[in-house]
């Protein structure tokens, strides 16, 4: 492990965080030392980071002092908010959640900036409203965007860039473990019986990742170094249509499942918090799939990650986490 070439992970207990720092771990050239920053050093998640041999460091984006202690002396920084966390009423009421991202990347930035990190990586996504001409074409979220996970965090790529913090703009795709992290998105079983795939791809691919590939594909990127700061690198581990998705479901499940596409508009009307977005969000993959997935060239997301998985790959482990029971979906009725 090289103790001179630290770099300091956000969100160490979570998803992308935490794909780094088992990435950086298990790296055998051994060329980087995980620093995992959590909000509490003495959660189980924390201590088995420990145990693993990870630094862990109490930080949030929420203190920049914290921030700029973690960061002191680390080499790199990998930085992803959460748009989604559970947050306390108080903050709810201070702040939507994309201004709390908007804050987080400019506390990041700072931090880094003083710390002189010579690289960062920060996991960020498109603006969708650059898709969406008409501004009723989809409907308005929190005063100004669309999908606001997406948009709030290509508004902070320039903050990274006015504060001339050298960086790498990783932007994610759709995540595999959506199918079950999030309501609506895994097949359902129809009253007939059928295991059905309702989702608003409409007849277009939508690139997908396994969360661990992003975190695998982030050392990729410190381990090019400085040929792709100020670079941005958009990631994906395969592109299906729903047909696709649902045929490697009825693989990996033993069951046939099948792809009925609902409406984006009767996606949006579902009773689970953020239909609309999610909506939206679908409404945008189809819009600009072209683009979308020509962006994230699987061939350059192997360089950078030999071991990237495909959606089969994934769901051969996972397969068993997939919900197969009747919930969240109305539409499907036959």
């Amino acid at each position: 492990m090289n103790e001179n070439k630290r770099i300091a992970v956000v969100g160490a207990t979570g998803t992308q965080g935490g794909g780094l720092v088992r990435a950086i771990l298990a790296d055998a050239e051994h060329e980087y030392a995980a620093r995992a920053l959590t909000r509490n050093a003495n959660s189980a998640n924390a201590q088995a980071l420990t145990t693993a041999g990870a630094e862990v460091v109490e930080a949030n984006l929420d203190d920049e002092v914290s921030m700029r202690k973690a960061f002191d002396g680390a080499h790199g920084a990998f930085v992803v908010t959460a748009y989604f966390a559970v947050r306390s009423p108080e903050d709810e009421s201070r702040r939507t959640a994309a201004e709390m991202e908007l804050e987080q990347a400019e506390v990041a930035a700072r931090a880094a900036k003083d710390a002189g990190v010579a690289h960062l990586v920060w996991s960020t996504l498109e603006d969708t409203r650059t898709r969406f001409a008409n501004p009723d074409e989809v409907p308005t979220l929190e005063g100004r965007y669309k999908v606001p996970h997406f948009d709030a965090k290509a508004e902070a790529d320039e903050i990274f860039v006015r504060y001339g913090v050298p960086t790498t703009f990783l932007r994610t795709s759709f995540f595999f473990e959506n199918l079950f992290m999030f309501p609506g998105f895994g097949p359902v079983r129809a009253p007939s019986g059928e295991l059905v795939l309702a989702l608003p791809m409409a007849d277009q691919p939508v690139p997908g990742i396994a969360v661990d590939d992003i975190g695998k594909s982030a050392l990729g990127i410190f381990k090019r170094g400085p040929e792709l700061i100020g670079k941005t690198v958009s990631i994906a581990g395969d592109h299906l249509t729903g047909d696709g998705y649902a045929a490697a479901l009825t693989e990996a499940l033993g069951e046939k499942v099948s792809y009925r596409p609902v409406s984006w508009d009767e996606f949006r009307t579902l009773p689970f918090p953020g239909a609309v977005e999610m909506g939206n969000m679908f409404q945008y993959f189809a819009e600009d799939s072209e683009r979308y997935s020509r962006d994230r060239d699987l061939a350059v997301v192997r360089e950078l990650n030999p071991e990237l998985q495909s959606f089969r790959d994934w769901l051969a482990v996972h397969k068993d986490q997939i919900p197969r029971d009747s919930s969240a979906i109305p539409q499907v009725t036959k």
